[in-house]
């Protein structure tokens, strides 16, 4: 069992989740967070006065996947979450020792 987790662009949820969908992922955690990589934030103009932004908000994703699933999900995270500009993020992948289901008590692989 794996822990896919991808860092992308909000507006690209939409786009990523049916991705997802049609890849048989079955349910996944979205967060709201904020960071940069490369491009280091931007400079943005209010009210006439330039200030920098540090951190640009993104959406990350969790989903808990069988070992077998994890390029085809990572495939569809990276079809659907690219844009070509720098800031599409990142898709990590991380060995995920146990699951287990609260309302049934099911473990591991039943429980995904």
């Amino acid at each position: 069992m794996k822990i896919v987790m991808a860092i992308i662009k909000p507006f690209k949820l939409d786009e990523v989740r049916d991705a997802l969908s049609a890849a048989g992922v079955s349910g996944l955690t979205v967060s709201e967070v904020k960071g940069y990589g490369r491009q280091k934030g931007h400079t943005e103009v209010y009210r006439g006065t330039e200030y920098a932004v540090s951190f640009l908000p993104k959406l990350k994703i969790e989903l808990a996947v069988s070992d077998e699933a994890v390029p085809r999900v990572v495939e569809a995270i990276q079809q659907s979450a690219q844009t070509g500009q720098i800031g599409d993020g990142k898709i990590f992948v991380y060995t995920l020792d146990s699951v287990v289901r609260v309302r049934t008590g099911e473990i591991d692989a039943e429980a995904l």
